[in-house]
């Protein structure tokens, strides 16, 4: 028996919302930091570790320069900029709430 796939999409279903502990994201990026942080005290600390420096430093360099872009968009979101990431509205909205903005 052949089954023949309709041309027409079906309808788009939409994803289901993240839950409020995801929302937040600021716990993330500490933790992050605090990870590559203590890597990088381990590696110049513990001798056998010498190995793990430049990738150590690498991570808190990148962990920095991700995290300073995620404040500049979520600075240029709020002043409402034209050219500002799209996608932060729920977090803005959880600031707002909370009267921290």
């Amino acid at each position: 028996m052949l089954i023949a796939m309709s041309a027409e999409p079906g309808p788009a279903s939409e994803a289901p919302p993240l839950p409020p502990a995801l929302l937040q994201v600021w716990p993330f990026i500490a933790l992050g930091a605090l990870g590559w942080l203590v890597a990088v005290a381990l590696a110049f600390l513990v001798p056998s570790l010498e190995s793990w420096r430049p990738v150590a430093v690498a991570g808190l360099g990148v962990g920095l320069l991700g995290t300073s872009i995620f404040v500049w968009q979520l600075a240029a979101a709020r002043r409402g900029a034209r050219g500002a990431q799209t996608g932060l509205e729920t977090f803005l909205d959880h600031d707002i709430s909370r009267g921290t903005d």
